[in-house]
This record gives C-alpha cells, structure tokens and sequence, in this order.
C-alpha cells in the first residue's frame, strides 16, 4: 500500500461500497480497492440502511444508492463520496459542500461503448434483425415459399442525417460512427464551435426537424428536462427514428408513446427511462416500434474496467491531497 493511502495520523481509510454490484458483478476484482484501505463491499444497499453500513465511512462509493441531506447528517466521519459513474444527481452537491465533504465522479469512462449501443439500437429498428433472428429460429424460413422475407422496411442509413443533441464526448464518437455509415451529421450543442470537417451545427430546433435520426447526448438538467415533447416529436419526420442513451427524463414519456402509437415517427429506441425499473404500466414499454433496452450502454467489462481504475485513483488521489474529478468544489 503507497504510504499516500494513509491519513496524516497512519489510520487506514474505511471505505463503504454502497452498490458496488452493478460496476462489479463478479467479473471484476475489488483488490485495487481494498489495497487502499479497510473496505466493506455491499452488492446493493437500501436507501434505509445507508447510515447503519456507512456510519463510520471515510469514502464512500456509491452508483444509484442516493447520498441526500438527511442521509449525510447522519453520516459525521464522512470526508469523500466516489461516484461510481458520470451523472452526480444521487448526491445532494450542496449539502455535501457544506459539510466539506468532496464529491467526485468518473467522466468519459464508457463513451465508446454508449456509441456502439446507440448504432445497436438503431440498427435493429433499421434492420430489425433480432425481430428476423426469433422468426427464422421459430422456422418460418424453413417453411416459407421464398428466399427471403422481411416484416418492416429495411433502411440503409448511408445518404441519411444523423441530428446529434449534446456535443460532448459520446457525441462526438457517435458523429465518428455515424460518419463511417455515410450519414450526414448535425449536431446541436450548448457551446458554439467554429464547423469540423463533415460536421454541420445547428439549433435544437433545426436538428430536429432536419434528422433522420435523433440521438440524445445532452446532461439532465433543469433545462434539458423534457426537451423531447409533444411539440418536438410533431417537428420531426414520420420517417424519422429517435435514440436515447442519455438520461430518461429528457423525454415526456406519454408524449413520445402517443408519437409511436399514432405514426408520428417511425420509432425509439431508449436504454434509459425516467423511472428505473419502469413500472409495469409505463406505457412506453407496450408502444409501437420502440425498442427498450435495460440502462446497458455503459456495461461492457471494457467499460466497467476503466470505471474501477478511475474511481480507484480518485480515492488514491483524494487521499494523497490531490482530488480530482472533483464536481462540488
């Protein structure tokens, strides 16, 4: 253990995972945590139980399990909160300030994987060919009187514009892929930027109206809550496709379901919803043409990996006198 593990008296960290088992379920290794100090790992930790498991914490590392105001009161050792992951809205920033207790996060960890679930999605609404897999395996080929057969037009992406909305780092890797397809990209960005080689920039508005395809890169925040409305989806193409593996309260759920049900667009793909787990009744998960997968863009093991080396030096670095990643300074 590098001396710089230690507090300034020799003692050893102690360090709680909350919810350690969504970055690791098995598949990875906690040594490079442990190596760092006394280390308690719980698989999941209900809301209740974070004061009891983390009373006596220094560094707490936490993924969904939400650290709030009155949590943290109760929490007097506390110095560090790692977040396991980009989004930081499960801790209470302000309070944590107060209580001079340093918050950090993990920026830019899975953006090649999230690039490659938005093109996974959007190639099975184009190609639908999972759909094709389960009738082929259901022997509808094998009884069929042609070569071939399909149940939803198939959509060659080449020559078609791919409206990017948020143009940071994952937005730019899905601007790479799409490029490489041959689409035409434009991209809509809160920072205004002088025009890159095959990427054109244009308002929200215009992106839009002007896709083929919307991808949603963009953070939560107060003024990107529910940009995808009523009115938005009716700007759009009938023709036109939208993907979301950014955060689920971007969109007005009942707003894009009625959209698919009535043809407005063509179809969805969403790795996020506003709720997680979607209740049963989110009529989102019963609608036309949408396809929803389970908040897995970001979980590769590649991903996972450098998401536990960097919450790994963050702790390192917050105990060496050096944070980083440090998001409520």
């Amino acid at each position: 253990m590098a001396a710089t593990d230690n507090f300034p008296d020799g003692s050893r960290p102690r360090i709680v995972v909350l919810d350690g088992f969504t970055m690791n379920p098995g598949d990875l290794s906690w040594d490079v945590l442990r190596a760092i100090g006394e280390c308690e790992i719980h698989e999941r930790t209900p809301a209740a139980d974070i004061a009891t498991r983390a009373g006596a914490a220094d560094v707490i590392l936490t993924n969904k399990c939400p650290l709030k105001r009155e949590t943290l009161a109760l929490l007097p050792r506390l110095r560090f909160i790692a977040v396991t992951a980009t989004g930081v809205n499960v801790v209470d920033l302000e309070a944590a300030r107060e209580r001079g207790i340093v918050v950090s996060n993990v920026p830019a960890y899975g953006t090649a994987s999230v690039a490659q679930h938005v093109f996974a999605l959007l190639l099975e609404l184009t190609q639908r060919t999972g759909h094709h897999a389960r009738t082929v395996a259901d022997g509808r080929w094998s009884a069929g009187a042609d070569f071939c057969y399909w149940d939803f037009p198939l959509v060659e992406l080449a020559g078609l514009t791919l409206g990017i909305v948020g143009y940071g780092e994952i937005g730019r890797a899905v601007a790479r892929i799409g490029r490489a397809f041959g689409m035409n990209v434009l991209a809509a960005t809160r920072t205004p930027r002088e025009g890159e080689h095959g990427i054109a920039f244009a308002g929200m508005d215009e992106v839009f109206s002007r896709a083929d395809v919307v991808t949603l890169h963009c953070p939560l925040t107060t003024e990107t809550a529910g940009l995808v409305n009523a009115g938005r989806l009716a700007s759009m193409k009938p023709t036109a496709f939208l993907i979301n593996t950014g955060r689920g309260p971007l969109v007005v759920e009942a707003d894009l379901t009625e959209a698919l049900n009535s043809g407005r667009i063509a179809g969805a793909g969403l790795d996020v919803l506003s709720l997680e787990p979607p209740p049963a009744d989110n009529p989102l998960l019963r609608a036309k043409n949408c396809i929803i997968t389970p908040h897995i863009a970001w979980a590769t093991r590649a991903s996972r990996s450098r998401l536990m080396d960097v919450v790994t030096a963050n702790v390192r670095a917050f105990l060496a006198g050096r944070p980083q990643n440090v998001v409520n300074s």
